[in-house]
This record gives structure tokens, sequence and C-alpha cells, in this order.
């Protein structure tokens, strides 16, 4: 009976600590929608992902704020949004939060390639030492950061020089070191 108390408590404090996770860029989000025709349900229901700004496009009410809410809160957020856009007027959200490992990829002349697991506190450079560093021929001047469809190109060594130049990386950022042409 010990067992089973412990076991359904672990239960419950696992789930309430999921509930209260917040959504972060990159996070993916399964939407269903109810209280709705089933055609509608069918363009709605979906999963969407948090955009680099922040938000998820929907269909007929466009961007929504994502980033820092809860599944409930952005469940509430969208409901009133479809409400007060008169578009339907009692649709029930529901917000899953999908696992999502979040990485940033780390390539090109570093010692160990890899997908290193993304930390709230993550820089270029941090990165890049996770990748056991540059390799013997990387060119440190020309590192490139792809974020979606953008491509930065920074020179780390002013980064090492002077802290406040490291750029903080997003989960799904690739990290591009080039090799150097002697």
């Amino acid at each position: 009976m010990r067992l089973w108390l412990t076991l359904l408590l672990l239960l419950a404090a696992t789930f309430s600590a999921h509930g209260q996770a917040t959504l972060r860029i990159g996070d993916p989000v399964d939407l269903k929608i109810s209280g709705v025709p089933a055609e509608e349900q069918a363009q709605v229901n979906n999963v969407y992902t948090v955009d680099a700004n922040g938000s998820i496009n929907l269909p007929y009410i466009n961007k929504v704020r994502a980033d820092g809410l809860t599944p409930s809160q952005l469940a509430g957020s969208i409901e009133g949004a479809y409400r007060s856009s008169k578009i339907y007027t009692n649709p029930t959200i529901t917000i899953i939060m999908q696992p999502a490992a979040r990485f940033v990829n780390v390539g090109g002349a570093v010692r160990t390639p890899t997908r290193v697991p993304f930390t709230e506190d993550m820089t270029l450079l941090t990165a890049i030492n996770a990748a056991g560093g540059f390799n013997d021929f990387a060119d440190q001047k020309k590192v490139r950061v792809l974020r979606g469809s953008d491509v930065q190109v920074f020179d780390v060594r002013q980064s090492r020089r002077d802290p406040s130049k490291d750029i903080k990386l997003q989960p799904g950022d690739r990290v591009e070191v080039p090799q150097s042409f002697f």
C-alpha cells in the first residue's frame, strides 16, 4: 500500500512539474481545439513551433505570443484571441508540450563535432568549448551561426578579448567553424 501511495505521489509531482513548464523559443506544442465544427478542427489542430520571436502562427488569428507562458496560459490566450476576433464563440483549446530535446549543433573545424545540449546560459564560446574547442586548422575569424534562415558571421577572437561580444545561442542554432586557408 505504501509503495502504491509513493508511486502515485511521484506521478502527481511529475505531472504537476511538467504542467508548470514554460514554453521557450523552438519548443513544439500540440494544439487541439474543440467546440468548433469538425472541418475547422482539422485546420487548427496541429503541432506548432514557437518561432524566433516567441510566437506561434495560427489560422485566422495569426501570431499569438507563447514564449514564457505555461501551456494553460497559452490555451487561455488563444481562446481569448479567437473569441475577441469573433472567429469562434466557444472554443476550447488544449495545449500539450512536446518532449523536445534542445540542442545546438556545432560542426566544422572543432575537435569533436557534435550536438550540444542547450542550456539557458549557452554562448557561442561555450558551445564551441563543449565540442572540444577549435582544432588546429580552425578559422576563428569567420565562425557562422545559423538560426533559421538567418546567418551571422563572428570573429570569436573578439569574444575572448571582450566577453560582452560573446553572443547567446538559442535551441536549434547551428554553429559552423570553417577551416582557415593558410
